[in-house]
Protein backbone atom coordinates (compact mmCIF):
# COMPACT_ATOMS: atom_id res chain seq x y z
CA UNK A 1 0.00 0.00 0.00
CA UNK A 2 2.78 2.25 0.18
CA UNK A 3 3.39 2.61 -3.34
CA UNK A 4 -0.47 3.25 -3.95
CA UNK A 5 -0.16 6.99 -4.26
CA UNK A 6 3.17 6.65 -6.64
CA UNK A 7 4.11 6.03 -10.08
CA UNK A 8 6.15 3.36 -9.25
CA UNK A 9 3.83 0.49 -10.20
CA UNK A 10 4.81 -2.77 -12.44
CA UNK A 11 5.18 -1.28 -15.98
CA UNK A 12 2.21 -2.39 -18.43
CA UNK A 13 4.15 -4.38 -21.43
CA UNK A 14 1.25 -5.67 -23.63
CA UNK A 15 1.54 -9.60 -22.29
CA UNK A 16 1.60 -12.40 -25.66
CA UNK A 17 -1.07 -14.88 -25.56
CA UNK A 18 0.53 -18.22 -26.66
CA UNK A 19 0.09 -21.79 -27.67
CA UNK A 20 0.26 -24.31 -24.98
CA UNK A 21 -0.18 -21.97 -22.58
CA UNK A 22 0.58 -23.48 -18.73
CA UNK A 23 -1.95 -22.57 -15.86
CA UNK A 24 0.91 -20.51 -14.17
CA UNK A 25 1.69 -18.60 -17.43
CA UNK A 26 -1.73 -17.64 -17.54
CA UNK A 27 -2.27 -16.49 -14.50
CA UNK A 28 0.64 -14.45 -14.94
CA UNK A 29 -0.61 -12.94 -17.87
CA UNK A 30 -3.58 -11.88 -16.00
CA UNK A 31 -1.35 -10.58 -13.38
CA UNK A 32 0.36 -7.83 -16.19
CA UNK A 33 -2.94 -6.39 -17.28
CA UNK A 34 -5.82 -4.97 -14.68
CA UNK A 35 -8.88 -5.16 -14.21
CA UNK A 36 -10.78 -8.63 -12.19
CA UNK A 37 -7.78 -10.27 -14.65
CA UNK A 38 -4.94 -8.74 -12.16
CA UNK A 39 -7.12 -9.38 -9.13
CA UNK A 40 -7.43 -12.73 -9.91
CA UNK A 41 -3.80 -13.34 -10.57
CA UNK A 42 -3.86 -11.43 -7.07
CA UNK A 43 -5.96 -14.18 -5.40
CA UNK A 44 -3.89 -16.90 -7.37
CA UNK A 45 -0.98 -15.81 -5.33
CA UNK A 46 -2.45 -14.95 -1.91
CA UNK A 47 -3.91 -18.78 -1.89
CA UNK A 48 -0.51 -20.14 -2.73
CA UNK A 49 0.83 -17.77 0.07
CA UNK A 50 -1.95 -19.34 2.64
CA UNK A 51 -0.34 -22.65 1.86
CA UNK A 52 2.70 -22.29 1.37
CA UNK A 53 2.82 -20.52 5.17
CA UNK A 54 0.49 -23.38 6.68
CA UNK A 55 -2.57 -21.54 6.59
CA UNK A 56 -5.22 -22.76 8.52
CA UNK A 57 -7.54 -22.83 5.15
CA UNK A 58 -11.56 -22.27 5.04
CA UNK A 59 -13.73 -22.49 1.80
CA UNK A 60 -17.02 -21.03 1.67
CA UNK A 61 -19.80 -21.99 -0.55
CA UNK A 62 -22.54 -20.24 -1.15
CA UNK A 63 -24.32 -20.36 -4.69
CA UNK A 64 -25.47 -23.40 -6.70
CA UNK A 65 -21.35 -25.04 -7.02
CA UNK A 66 -21.92 -28.63 -6.79
CA UNK A 67 -24.77 -29.12 -9.29
CA UNK A 68 -22.18 -28.25 -11.80
CA UNK A 69 -19.54 -30.43 -10.91
CA UNK A 70 -17.30 -28.39 -8.60
CA UNK A 71 -17.59 -31.17 -6.05
CA UNK A 72 -14.33 -33.14 -7.56
CA UNK A 73 -12.74 -29.58 -7.74
CA UNK A 74 -13.32 -29.46 -3.65
CA UNK A 75 -12.49 -33.25 -3.44
CA UNK A 76 -8.79 -32.41 -5.26
CA UNK A 77 -8.18 -29.34 -2.95
CA UNK A 78 -8.99 -31.22 -0.05
CA UNK A 79 -6.73 -33.91 -0.48
CA UNK A 80 -3.86 -32.03 -1.35
CA UNK A 81 -3.99 -30.56 1.93
CA UNK A 82 -5.11 -27.15 0.53
CA UNK A 83 -8.27 -27.07 2.49
CA UNK A 84 -9.00 -27.64 6.40
CA UNK A 85 -12.33 -26.75 6.77
CA UNK A 86 -15.34 -25.85 4.87
CA UNK A 87 -18.34 -23.35 5.49
CA UNK A 88 -21.30 -23.48 2.36
CA UNK A 89 -24.98 -24.16 2.36
CA UNK A 90 -26.81 -26.81 2.64
CA UNK A 91 -27.98 -27.12 -0.97
CA UNK A 92 -23.99 -27.64 -1.76
CA UNK A 93 -23.95 -30.90 0.20
CA UNK A 94 -27.08 -31.98 -0.69
CA UNK A 95 -26.08 -31.61 -4.60
CA UNK A 96 -23.14 -33.45 -4.11
CA UNK A 97 -24.42 -36.50 -2.52
CA UNK A 98 -26.40 -37.05 -5.76
CA UNK A 99 -23.22 -37.92 -8.17
CA UNK A 100 -21.72 -40.28 -5.48
CA UNK A 101 -25.20 -41.95 -5.54
CA UNK A 102 -25.43 -42.00 -9.14
CA UNK A 103 -28.50 -39.71 -9.51
CA UNK A 104 -29.32 -38.09 -12.33
CA UNK A 105 -28.17 -34.86 -12.82
CA UNK A 106 -27.95 -33.24 -16.56
CA UNK A 107 -26.66 -30.13 -18.56
CA UNK A 108 -30.18 -28.32 -19.70
CA UNK A 109 -30.97 -24.89 -21.25
CA UNK A 110 -31.58 -21.61 -19.06
CA UNK A 111 -34.15 -20.09 -21.82
CA UNK A 112 -37.12 -22.59 -21.32
CA UNK A 113 -40.67 -22.96 -20.51
CA UNK A 114 -40.95 -23.92 -16.44
CA UNK A 115 -44.32 -24.74 -16.87
CA UNK A 116 -43.47 -27.36 -19.20
CA UNK A 117 -40.15 -28.60 -17.02
CA UNK A 118 -42.96 -28.82 -14.08
CA UNK A 119 -45.14 -30.88 -16.07
CA UNK A 120 -42.27 -33.34 -17.47
CA UNK A 121 -41.03 -33.19 -13.01
CA UNK A 122 -37.77 -31.57 -14.17
CA UNK A 123 -36.10 -29.76 -11.92
CA UNK A 124 -33.56 -26.58 -13.13
CA UNK A 125 -30.48 -24.90 -11.28
CA UNK A 126 -30.41 -22.09 -14.51
CA UNK A 127 -29.01 -24.25 -17.25
CA UNK A 128 -28.79 -27.65 -14.91
CA UNK A 129 -31.69 -30.28 -14.75
CA UNK A 130 -32.49 -32.76 -11.99
CA UNK A 131 -35.43 -35.27 -12.09
CA UNK A 132 -38.00 -34.53 -8.84
CA UNK A 133 -38.42 -38.33 -8.30
CA UNK A 134 -35.64 -39.77 -9.93
CA UNK A 135 -33.48 -37.31 -8.03
CA UNK A 136 -34.46 -35.24 -5.48
CA UNK A 137 -36.77 -37.49 -3.93
CA UNK A 138 -34.49 -40.58 -4.00
CA UNK A 139 -32.16 -38.23 -2.17
CA UNK A 140 -34.35 -37.16 0.40
CA UNK A 141 -35.35 -40.68 1.46
CA UNK A 142 -31.22 -41.48 1.43
CA UNK A 143 -31.07 -38.19 4.08
CA UNK A 144 -33.73 -38.68 5.95
CA UNK A 145 -32.18 -42.68 6.65
CA UNK A 146 -29.12 -41.12 7.66
CA UNK A 147 -30.01 -38.19 9.59
CA UNK A 148 -31.98 -40.36 11.68
CA UNK A 149 -29.32 -43.02 12.74
CA UNK A 150 -27.35 -39.64 13.71
CA UNK A 151 -29.38 -39.24 16.85
CA UNK A 152 -28.15 -42.18 18.57
CA UNK A 153 -24.71 -41.46 17.72
CA UNK A 154 -24.42 -38.32 20.32
CA UNK A 155 -26.43 -38.34 23.93
CA UNK A 156 -26.33 -34.28 23.60
CA UNK A 157 -26.01 -31.37 21.10
CA UNK A 158 -24.43 -32.53 17.67
CA UNK A 159 -22.63 -29.69 15.23
CA UNK A 160 -23.61 -29.41 11.70
CA UNK A 161 -19.96 -30.48 11.37
CA UNK A 162 -21.21 -33.90 12.77
CA UNK A 163 -23.96 -33.49 10.64
CA UNK A 164 -21.61 -33.86 7.89
CA UNK A 165 -19.33 -36.12 9.24
CA UNK A 166 -21.77 -38.93 9.35
CA UNK A 167 -23.67 -37.97 6.02
CA UNK A 168 -20.04 -38.64 4.87
CA UNK A 169 -19.19 -41.57 6.51
CA UNK A 170 -22.74 -43.17 4.92
CA UNK A 171 -22.00 -41.98 1.78
CA UNK A 172 -18.43 -43.44 1.51
CA UNK A 173 -19.91 -47.05 3.16
CA UNK A 174 -23.17 -46.97 0.99
CA UNK A 175 -22.81 -45.35 -2.43
CA UNK A 176 -21.66 -46.63 -5.93
CA UNK A 177 -19.28 -43.91 -6.57
CA UNK A 178 -18.26 -42.09 -3.03
CA UNK A 179 -15.14 -40.79 -4.42
CA UNK A 180 -17.78 -38.23 -6.93
CA UNK A 181 -18.19 -36.44 -3.46
CA UNK A 182 -16.24 -33.64 -1.60
CA UNK A 183 -18.16 -34.45 1.73
CA UNK A 184 -16.98 -37.93 1.36
CA UNK A 185 -13.12 -36.51 0.82
CA UNK A 186 -14.14 -34.10 3.90
CA UNK A 187 -15.03 -37.37 6.47
CA UNK A 188 -11.76 -38.47 4.91
CA UNK A 189 -9.27 -36.16 5.75
CA UNK A 190 -11.26 -34.96 8.57
CA UNK A 191 -12.11 -31.51 7.38
CA UNK A 192 -14.99 -30.20 9.21
CA UNK A 193 -18.13 -28.94 6.66
CA UNK A 194 -20.32 -26.55 8.88
CA UNK A 195 -24.16 -25.67 7.64
CA UNK A 196 -25.03 -22.62 10.45
CA UNK A 197 -28.23 -21.71 8.17
CA UNK A 198 -29.24 -25.66 7.57
CA UNK A 199 -32.79 -25.15 7.69
CA UNK A 200 -32.41 -23.12 4.02
CA UNK A 201 -32.34 -26.21 2.03
CA UNK A 202 -33.00 -29.71 1.36
CA UNK A 203 -31.16 -30.87 4.25
CA UNK A 204 -32.99 -28.72 6.49
CA UNK A 205 -36.64 -29.28 4.63
CA UNK A 206 -35.56 -33.57 5.36
CA UNK A 207 -35.70 -32.91 9.23
CA UNK A 208 -39.54 -31.78 8.81
CA UNK A 209 -40.42 -35.57 8.26
CA UNK A 210 -38.09 -36.56 11.32
CA UNK A 211 -39.48 -33.71 13.78
CA UNK A 212 -42.90 -35.35 13.07
CA UNK A 213 -41.75 -39.26 13.36
CA UNK A 214 -40.18 -38.40 16.93
CA UNK A 215 -36.70 -38.03 15.98
CA UNK A 216 -35.55 -35.67 19.09
CA UNK A 217 -32.12 -34.34 18.45
CA UNK A 218 -30.82 -32.09 15.61
CA UNK A 219 -27.92 -30.07 14.76
CA UNK A 220 -27.35 -27.22 17.20
CA UNK A 221 -25.90 -24.21 15.17
CA UNK A 222 -24.96 -22.71 18.25
CA UNK A 223 -22.37 -25.45 18.77
CA UNK A 224 -21.20 -24.39 14.99
CA UNK A 225 -20.66 -20.90 16.29
CA UNK A 226 -18.52 -22.60 19.46
CA UNK A 227 -16.68 -24.85 17.07
CA UNK A 228 -15.28 -22.77 14.14
CA UNK A 229 -14.18 -20.05 16.22
CA UNK A 230 -11.72 -22.79 18.45
CA UNK A 231 -10.43 -23.20 14.95
CA UNK A 232 -10.00 -19.82 14.43
CA UNK A 233 -8.10 -19.33 18.22
CA UNK A 234 -6.20 -22.44 17.79
CA UNK A 235 -4.63 -21.46 14.22
CA UNK A 236 -1.36 -19.76 13.98
CA UNK A 237 -2.12 -18.15 10.82
CA UNK A 238 -5.62 -18.29 9.39
CA UNK A 239 -7.16 -17.70 6.04
CA UNK A 240 -10.11 -18.62 3.57
CA UNK A 241 -11.52 -18.45 0.17
CA UNK A 242 -14.90 -17.32 -0.11
CA UNK A 243 -16.68 -18.27 -3.78
CA UNK A 244 -19.84 -15.98 -3.00
CA UNK A 245 -21.15 -14.64 -0.01
CA UNK A 246 -24.19 -15.17 2.17
CA UNK A 247 -24.32 -16.58 5.68
CA UNK A 248 -21.34 -19.13 4.63
CA UNK A 249 -19.17 -16.32 4.09
CA UNK A 250 -20.11 -14.25 7.41
CA UNK A 251 -19.72 -17.43 9.33
CA UNK A 252 -15.93 -17.90 8.71
CA UNK A 253 -15.37 -14.41 8.97
CA UNK A 254 -17.42 -13.80 12.32
CA UNK A 255 -15.19 -16.29 13.77
CA UNK A 256 -12.97 -12.82 14.89
CA UNK A 257 -15.31 -10.97 16.50
CA UNK A 258 -16.03 -14.00 18.52
CA UNK A 259 -13.04 -14.20 19.88
CA UNK A 260 -12.58 -10.11 19.95
CA UNK A 261 -15.79 -8.56 20.69
CA UNK A 262 -16.87 -11.20 22.54
CA UNK A 263 -15.26 -13.74 24.33
CA UNK A 264 -12.39 -11.25 24.50
CA UNK A 265 -9.69 -13.87 23.84
CA UNK A 266 -7.97 -13.01 20.71
CA UNK A 267 -8.29 -10.10 18.57
CA UNK A 268 -6.49 -9.65 14.87
CA UNK A 269 -9.04 -12.31 12.99
CA UNK A 270 -8.03 -13.96 9.65
CA UNK A 271 -4.65 -13.17 8.01
CA UNK A 272 -5.67 -14.03 4.90
CA UNK A 273 -9.47 -13.55 2.61
CA UNK A 274 -9.83 -13.89 -1.03
CA UNK A 275 -13.72 -13.53 -1.95
CA UNK A 276 -15.08 -14.03 -5.76
CA UNK A 277 -18.11 -12.58 -6.47
CA UNK A 278 -20.20 -10.36 -8.93
CA UNK A 279 -22.35 -8.34 -6.08
CA UNK A 280 -21.75 -4.97 -4.80
CA UNK A 281 -21.24 -3.32 -1.84
CA UNK A 282 -22.62 0.10 -2.47
CA UNK A 283 -26.50 -1.51 -2.70
CA UNK A 284 -25.61 -3.70 0.52
CA UNK A 285 -25.91 -6.57 -1.38
CA UNK A 286 -22.17 -7.90 -1.15
CA UNK A 287 -23.51 -9.60 2.16
CA UNK A 288 -22.63 -7.31 4.33
CA UNK A 289 -19.64 -5.74 3.34
CA UNK A 290 -16.12 -5.88 1.95
CA UNK A 291 -13.38 -7.54 2.86
CA UNK A 292 -12.03 -4.07 4.01
CA UNK A 293 -14.56 -3.32 5.96
CA UNK A 294 -14.07 -6.26 7.63
CA UNK A 295 -11.19 -4.87 9.20
CA UNK A 296 -13.92 -2.66 11.57
CA UNK A 297 -14.96 -5.89 12.66
CA UNK A 298 -11.82 -7.35 13.88
CA UNK A 299 -12.76 -10.00 11.06
CA UNK A 300 -9.18 -9.66 9.50
CA UNK A 301 -5.80 -8.75 10.43
CA UNK A 302 -5.13 -5.76 8.29
CA UNK A 303 -7.17 -3.96 5.44
CA UNK A 304 -3.82 -3.36 3.70
CA UNK A 305 -2.53 -6.43 2.17
CA UNK A 306 -3.29 -10.51 1.94
CA UNK A 307 -6.71 -9.49 0.95
CA UNK A 308 -8.58 -9.67 -2.19
CA UNK A 309 -12.01 -9.22 -3.93
CA UNK A 310 -11.93 -10.73 -7.58
CA UNK A 311 -15.40 -9.48 -9.29
CA UNK A 312 -16.38 -12.37 -11.55
CA UNK A 313 -18.16 -15.91 -11.77
CA UNK A 314 -17.20 -18.25 -9.28
CA UNK A 315 -17.24 -21.21 -11.75
CA UNK A 316 -14.78 -19.43 -13.65
CA UNK A 317 -12.40 -18.42 -11.50
CA UNK A 318 -12.50 -21.26 -8.79
CA UNK A 319 -11.09 -23.74 -10.66
CA UNK A 320 -8.28 -21.70 -12.14
CA UNK A 321 -7.25 -20.53 -8.61
CA UNK A 322 -7.12 -24.60 -7.59
CA UNK A 323 -5.31 -25.16 -10.70
CA UNK A 324 -2.66 -22.64 -10.20
CA UNK A 325 -2.12 -23.72 -6.50
CA UNK A 326 -1.77 -27.68 -7.81
CA UNK A 327 0.39 -26.11 -10.59
CA UNK A 328 2.76 -24.60 -7.86
CA UNK A 329 2.70 -25.71 -4.69
CA UNK A 330 3.41 -29.08 -2.76
CA UNK A 331 1.36 -31.36 -0.87
CA UNK A 332 0.33 -30.71 2.37
CA UNK A 333 -0.66 -33.31 5.32
CA UNK A 334 -4.05 -32.41 6.11
CA UNK A 335 -4.84 -30.91 9.72
CA UNK A 336 -7.46 -33.00 10.46
CA UNK A 337 -9.58 -30.53 12.78
CA UNK A 338 -12.76 -32.68 12.84
CA UNK A 339 -10.88 -34.81 15.34
CA UNK A 340 -9.60 -31.85 17.67
CA UNK A 341 -12.44 -29.23 17.22
CA UNK A 342 -14.13 -30.81 20.55
CA UNK A 343 -11.12 -30.67 22.75
CA UNK A 344 -10.48 -27.05 21.12
CA UNK A 345 -13.75 -25.72 22.28
CA UNK A 346 -13.41 -27.27 26.18
CA UNK A 347 -10.01 -25.60 25.99
CA UNK A 348 -11.88 -22.59 24.95
CA UNK A 349 -14.58 -22.93 27.08
CA UNK A 350 -11.97 -23.23 30.55
CA UNK A 351 -10.02 -19.94 29.40
CA UNK A 352 -12.73 -18.01 29.07
CA UNK A 353 -14.37 -19.26 32.27
CA UNK A 354 -11.40 -18.40 33.64
CA UNK A 355 -11.04 -14.98 32.41
CA UNK A 356 -14.34 -13.66 33.18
Amino acid sequence: MSDAHSFRGKKIEPPLISKNMTISQLVDFFGSTGYNARRLFEAANIMKQMIDTGSTTCLTLAGAMTPIGMGSTIKTLIENGYIDWIVTTGANVYHDLHFAYDLPVRQGHFQVDDDVLFSKQIVRIYDVYIKEIGTLQAQDLIVQREIKKIENSYSESYSTADMSYSLGKATYENSPNPEKSFLVSAYKNDVPVFIPAISDSSIGLNMLPLLFEDVTKFPNVMMDIAESTAILWKSKVSGGIELGGGVPKNFFQQTGPALYQILKLKDGGHDYVIQITDARPDTGGLSGATIQEGKSWGKIKTSHRNNVIVYGDSSICFPIIGAYVLSECKKRPTKRLYSKKNSWVEEMKKVYLKNK
